[in-house]
């Protein structure tokens, strides 16, 4: 009933972030009480809770225990919330960083390319000249007759 641990990330950069992440005692707290709270099994526990508090007759109306009981579940699982959004914060960050990584690489390799590109049309020009063939460029053929 409660949500499975999610596999390790295949991206090598989230996989390492999760790696980082399980070092703290901290946050492997926070991951599985967000795990949990997030599951039906949560809502089933509170539905039989409630059930409970109110047909046992534990207090009577208005519920002034339960009602503190639940305020404060309310504000813990409301900065979990928080917790979590910033753990999918930091995520899309490692993300980020790494996309920012391959692009900047690969401007480098387009930029190596367009330097041999350029090396290879200066020595087929140079080669042209010594040889007298006709130099690289723009096609120098006739228009095709209009027959």
């Amino acid at each position: 009933m409660v949500r499975a641990k999610p596999a390790t990330p295949e991206h090598p950069a989230l996989a390492q972030h999760t790696l980082e992440r399980s070092r703290s005692a901290q946050n492997r707290v926070a991951d599985t009480v967000t795990l949990f709270a997030g599951s039906m099994l949560f809502v089933y526990l509170h539905i039989v809770w409630f059930g409970a508090w109110i047909g046992l007759g534990v207090e009577r109306y208005p519920f002034g225990l339960l009602t503190m009981i639940v305020s404060l579940e309310a504000i813990f699982l409301s900065t979990f919330v928080m917790i979590s959004q910033n753990r999918a914060d930091e995520r899309r960050q490692v993300l980020a960083d790494n996309q920012w990584k391959i692009v900047q690489f690969e401007e480098a390799q387009n930029e190596q390319l367009i330097d041999l590109s350029r090396q290879i049309l200066e020595l087929t020009k140079a080669i042209h000249q010594v040889t007298g063939a006709p130099q690289p460029g723009p096609s120098r053929e006739a228009p095709p007759s209009p027959h």
